[in-house]
């Protein structure tokens, strides 16, 4: 036959198999040939057979569109720009269908030409449900590749404003610890050796009596990044329900975690151009650091 293993399978694998699960069970010894664990290059002889046990389907979520208000930041034919505000998850799961940004684009954008065949929105990066601030959204395939790409290959620029607890010391710092699922609390993520690598750098704006406000880089996208890596070093953000004191921060006026999605760079799918867009700070943002003003002076 002369087939790669990995080749085989993904030809054979039902479309809503991806490549990525394949390469991961292969390398994981979940996929046999004639009983044996074999690498992804492992050429396949005819009379070979080849065994892979099959997660079940995925749940579809049907996306209905919803008239929910956005605050669109810029949008054409290929991309829209939205300010999220908190408390709204970005994409409908099994369990959540509502109420979600996705829900509100479909309604929107009467533009849509569909990814992978289906119409709907591209959503190329996410922000956690109760931090607010800048996302793009892809509506063709085209646009949806490359924005992708460029997340992937980290030619985008992203800078997020936080509030965290205690006094940080240094003007900058850079913090390099690697992520993975928290193995007890599969909700929350958790510095481990074994994880991906995570690289964050971080700059000094204002000291408070009893918090920071600072300027967040983050050079890759693991799932809680910024929340992690700065409990990781002392200093989690005001009102984290998952890594802080969560609602202990509403004295503060701190009801969900201090963290916005200030700025983002990228390069438009069709022009190549630039493109830099800023979201002003929430008014509950503002709010905390007015009241860690007054606390200051007093």
């Amino acid at each position: 036959m002369g087939w790669r293993l990995d080749k085989y399978v993904q030809e054979k694998a039902p479309d809503w198999i991806s490549r990525t699960f394949i390469q991961k069970a292969i390398k994981k010894g979940e996929v046999r040939v004639n009983n044996e664990v074999k690498k992804p290059s492992y050429k396949l002889k005819l009379g070979d057979i080849v065994a892979l046990n099959l997660p079940e389907r995925p749940k579809t979520v049907e996306i209905l569109p919803e008239n929910i208000p956005l605050k669109i930041l810029y949008e054409d034919k290929d991309i829209i720009v939205v300010n999220k505000d908190p408390g709204i998850i970005v994409h409908p799961t099994p369990s959540i269908s509502s109420g979600t940004l996705v829900n509100a684009l479909m309604y929107h954008c009467k533009d849509l030409q569909g990814i992978s065949g289906e119409l709907r929105p591209g959503i190329v990066h996410r922000l956690d449900k109760d931090t607010s601030g800048v996302i793009v959204v892809a509506k063709n395939d085209k646009a949806h590749q490359s924005l992708s790409q460029q997340f992937k290959d980290r030619v985008t620029e992203k800078v997020y404003a936080a509030i965290v607890h205690g006094i940080i010391k240094k003007d900058y710092g850079t913090i390099e610890v690697s992520l993975a699922r928290n193995p007890v609390v599969r909700t929350k993520m958790a510095p481990l050796e074994w994880g991906k690598n995570a690289l964050t750098y971080y700059k000094v704006l204002k000291r408070f009596g009893i918090g920071t406000l600072v300027l967040v880089f983050p050079k890759t996208g693991r799932t809680h990044q910024i929340r992690v890596h700065m409990k990781y070093i002392g200093h989690p953000l005001l009102g984290d329900e998952l890594y802080g004191k969560g609602q202990k921060d509403a004295v503060y006026g701190a009801k969900r975690q201090m963290l916005h999605a200030l700025k983002l760079s990228f390069f438009h799918p069709t022009t190549k151009e630039k493109m830099t867009f800023v979201a002003p700070l929430p008014e509950d943002f503002k709010n905390v650091l007015r009241i860690l003003s007054e606390i200051k002076n007093k």
